[in-house]
């Protein structure tokens, strides 16, 4: 039996896929690599195509025997989501209800889905736990958060039993050097400040700091990507133990700001990094830490890469291995 990863060739599929080759499982891999890289797959058999595209659907449920999905494909752009809110529900949500479809068709019931701090927003309590009320302040979150919706609906009606992922900021690179973060445009913290020390910008924008914290920038919990993908086979091997659908929160419990994370790069690399203070994005949250207590106990995951500096460090050996990325021609 196989396990289809959705959106597989991308930052975190990417990683989920290598753990789920360490321990021998049969992987699926789907993606339009619209976003994704043939060249972050360590292992897996590849399908190019679009979850919303149906014969290419059939095709991939008929040629392999699936009993589980773990499903990363998204946009995931904040201010994008903003600009175009209709693009991330045709593909976000749309894109899953096509997923929810074949699935159903095709007798498989079990899906792990890549979800978002972001399906909060503004919280009203830190750290946040998976009780604390979801109200979203930016598209992608509220596409995030109807996914969720929509699964929990089929579980009810189809028995398509679901683990949602609800993780805060993945960062870093994978042990072996072979993979890590290269998005096209790049906006997460990490990686801009890396290039920034790479000498690839001038510069790294702090947006916003008027904040409602210690040094007035926004503050988030960093997770290293390879904890995220052990939490992924976790939530496969819950599932396949017969369990309800849940939702789980993955993060360190610790928050950093975005003034504190360019110090310690600066630290971690030897690098100047030049900062521009710039007003605030539209739908920033100030605070994202999370509580990852449910996790732990009922999944049993225990990151073991918990130091943003070891995060930054990994994530710096990538970028400066691989200063163009994959550097694929797409």
């Amino acid at each position: 039996m196989a396990v289809l990863v959705t959106g597989g060739a991308g930052y975190i599929g990417s990683h989920a896929v290598a753990a789920l080759q360490e321990r021998g499982e049969e992987i699926v891999i789907v993606d339009n690599l619209q976003q994704g890289h043939r060249e972050a797959l360590l292992g897996g058999k590849l399908y190019v195509g679009d979850l919303r595209d149906a014969d290419f659907m059939d095709t991939v449920f008929k040629e392999n025997q699936i009993d589980a999905v773990i499903h990363f494909a998204a946009n995931s752009l904040v201010g994008e989501s903003m600009q175009n809110p209709g693009k991330y529900y045709h593909n976000n949500v749309y894109g899953t209800l096509c997923l929810l479809d074949k699935m159903n068709e095709y007798g498989v019931r079990r899906i792990v889905f890549s979800s978002t701090a972001a399906t909060y927003g503004e919280p009203e309590n830190v750290p946040i736990d998976e009780y604390d009320r979801t109200k979203p302040t930016n598209a992608y979150g509220e596409t995030k958060l109807a996914m969720e919706k929509m699964m929990s609906w089929f579980d009810s009606a189809h028995g398509i039993k679901y683990i949602s992922l609800r993780y805060f900021n993945a960062a870093g690179a994978h042990e072996s050097g072979k993979i890590g973060e290269d998005h096209h445009p790049e906006t997460h913290l990490i990686p801009i400040v890396l290039q920034a020390a790479l000498g690839q910008r001038p510069h790294i924008s702090v947006f916003g700091e008027d904040y409602s914290t210690p040094d007035g920038t926004c503050i988030r919990d960093y997770i290293h990507v390879s904890d995220l993908a052990d939490a992924h086979v976790l939530a496969v091997d819950r599932l396949r133990e017969g369990k309800e659908s849940a939702v789980y929160n993955l993060g360190n419990g610790q928050g950093f700001s975005v003034k504190e994370v360019i110090e310690i790069a600066r630290q971690v690399t030897g690098r100047e990094i030049k900062a521009v203070m710039e007003p605030r994005r539209v739908g920033d949250p100030a605070t994202l830490v999370a509580s990852s207590q449910r996790a732990r106990t009922e999944l049993g995951w225990n990151p073991t890469r918990n130091k943003l500096e070891d995060i930054i460090l990994s994530a710096w050996r990538w970028h400066e291995s691989h200063p163009a990325g994959y550097n694929d021609q797409r």
